[in-house]
């Protein structure tokens, strides 16, 4: 019985563009005392894996906490493994604002202490004695009482590309940090203030709520279902959005637009953005912001060190992480000396530029509009020259053929092949098992997959 992933992302991904289905991301969380946690993750495995439903869940001994892509026409089937569940019937699942058929690539279901990494004893507050729950309009008009406290309970990273107007934000790195903070810097206020709070789905809230409400504070209100329910509200409505910025989120995309307004700027340069990046070197991986003209610049990277790194060869790089604690499993914060315009704590909801193109609506179909074989996959980059150096293990390549060059940082990159060199020397036609270099004015990585174009 299969109870694991068996495909990496990459295979994943092709065959999501094979299938050419639109999917849906969303999310959804629940409180409730499951016995058996191990059990419940195995049962839910074996649900959603038959219905091709990937994404990102953890589930504790008191609920379920969940960020998912599942297929729109598989989406009732999908509820229907919800709500087989009393604690889950009629649960809300938050849509995303933006949808992307790559936001998730693999099914992984982990076991935790918590669903939220929380730091509080649970035992010692009752943790269903929650705050008055407001939809958005309701959010936004206490929002304007000059008796409302509003509180960020995102982390600095997050908070930084976007949050409510008049929001304390606090700078941290966790959630568990925040709620000493706040409190701490709130106790002269806990009998005539409101306490209003919001987070990016409203599970943060569930708990920091009760808790609030254990030290004190007479009232507390949370925004429902979070910034992602209220985007939901406030375009089907009409009602005028208090969030500016940009909503970070925990999937490939890193984040979904709620208003035009930039209030973050590149860390690097200065420049006006609020798109964040990973570092391209595999021993870092710090999470930042980066506009185009540095991530064209430093090719993805957060400094020079690490772009000096990337351009090293592959044995020496692996020499260099040995011993260090790497990819994913750690989730660097975005902090470091290297980041020259990182700002985080008192942020301003001051406007410092506008997206001047709108994303242009997704056509779910886009990518498999291009009729493609995959053929090969990527070795080196020789960045001085410019060459890079695939390995032929599918089909034959020869000069003419439009190829595209596919990976998680490189992107989608067409272009028609002029030249092949195969041991050194030119040729016309590349056979499977060798070894080609080519002329390519962008860098690639090992991830990067080769695919002929076939021609209608």
């Amino acid at each position: 019985m299969q109870l694991y992933n068996t495909l990496s992302a990459e295979e994943r991904a092709q065959l999501i563009d094979e299938a050419g289905k639109e999917r849906l991301t969303l999310s959804f969380y629940a409180y409730a005392k499951i016995e058996d946690p191990k059990k419940f993750r195995d049962e839910l495995f074996i649900a959603w894996n038959a219905l091709e439903a990937l994404g990102r869940i953890y589930v504790a001994n008191e609920g379920i906490n969940a960020q998912m892509s599942v297929p729109a026409d598989h989406l009732e089937d999908f509820r229907n493994t919800l709500e087989a569940y009393d604690f889950m019937k009629g649960i809300r699942l938050n849509v995303a604002v933006e949808q992307d058929n790559h936001s998730f690539l693999k099914l992984t279901i982990k076991v935790r202490h918590k669903i939220v990494a929380d730091g509080l004893n649970d035992d010692s507050f009752d943790v269903t004695n929650k705050g008055i729950h407001l939809k958005a309009q309701e959010f936004n008009n206490l929002l304007e009482d000059p008796n409302t406290i509003v509180v960020d309970f995102r982390n600095h990273y997050e908070s930084e590309v976007g949050h409510f107007e008049g929001a304390i934000t606090p700078d941290v790195e966790n959630f568990r940090e925040s709620l000493p903070i706040i409190n701490d810097q709130l106790q002269d206020f806990k009998e005539d203030k409101n306490l209003l709070m919001y987070c990016t789905g409203g599970i943060r809230c569930e708990k920091a709520s009760a808790y609030f409400k254990h030290q004190g504070f007479k009232n507390v209100y949370q925004l429902e279902g979070g910034i992602i329910e209220y985007t939901r509200q406030i375009k089907e409505e009409g009602i005028k959005s208090k969030f500016i910025g940009k909503n970070f989120v925990f999937d490939h995309r890193l984040g979904e637009r709620i208003t035009d307004d930039i209030i973050s700027q590149c860390h690097q340069c200065g420049k006006p953005c609020d798109n964040h990046t990973n570092c391209a070197n595999d021993a870092c991986h710090l999470l930042f912001i980066q506009c185009d003209d540095c991530k064209a610049a430093m090719e993805n990277c957060c400094s020079t060190e690490c772009l000096e790194t990337i351009h090293l060869p592959l044995e020496e790089q692996v020499a260099l992480r040995k011993g260090l604690q790497v990819g994913n499993k750690v989730f660097r914060k975005g902090k470091s000396d290297a980041l020259k315009f990182k700002h985080s704590g008192d942020l301003s909801t001051e406007s410092l530029g506008k997206v001047t193109v709108k994303p242009e609506t997704k056509d779910i179909r886009q990518k498999i509009k291009i009729k493609k074989t995959l053929i090969g996959k990527a070795e080196h980059y020789y960045s001085k020259s410019k060459i890079a150096q695939f390995l032929i293990e599918n089909k034959e390549l020869s000069v003419g053929d439009k190829v595209l060059i596919s990976g998680p940082t490189t992107g989608d990159q067409e272009i028609t092949i002029t030249q092949i060199h195969v041991n050194g020397g030119p040729c016309e036609t590349a056979k499977i098992g060798d070894q080609i270099t080519f002329e390519l004015p962008f860098r690639v990585r090992l991830s990067d997959k080769l695919y002929k174009i076939v021609q209608d």
